[in-house]
């Protein structure tokens, strides 16, 4: 089983933050192949930038690569999949992960109750 690391799932492996649940951690330990989207590396610099996330885009970056988990691009066929998506969720990179989720097909790892009713592999942990 692949994975996709949804932003805060990431970040709390990141920080070994007592939020990542053992059902998560599971999950990660399990996979074939762990990734994280460049959208979420994005996600980051852009709220590390606004002083919202103590962790730097570099730090997550030099964390993710340490880890074994593999950097997922975006593709213009995730783009064309999130065009087509329902507007469950406001959160753009929320929605391209969904999208990834469903183009590539990955098992999406997220602690997001909203995410619920897309279609694919969503793992609410």
């Amino acid at each position: 089983m692949n994975v996709l690391l949804d932003t805060h799932i990431c970040l709390w492996s990141v920080l070994d933050d007592p939020n990542l649940s053992a059902q998560a951690r599971r999950l990660i330990e399990k996979a074939t192949t762990v990734f994280v989207s460049t959208a979420s590396l994005w996600e980051v610099a852009i709220k590390h930038a606004l002083g919202k996330l103590p962790v730097s885009p570099e730090e997550m970056r030099v964390h993710v690569r340490r880890s074994g988990a593999e950097f997922l691009p975006v593709l213009p066929e995730h783009c064309l999949a999130l065009a087509g998506l329902p507007s469950l969720h406001s959160d753009p990179f929320d929605r391209m992960l969904i999208a990834q989720a469903i183009v590539e097909p990955l098992h999406l790892v997220t602690h997001d109750e909203a995410m619920r009713g897309y279609p694919g592999s969503i793992h609410i942990v």
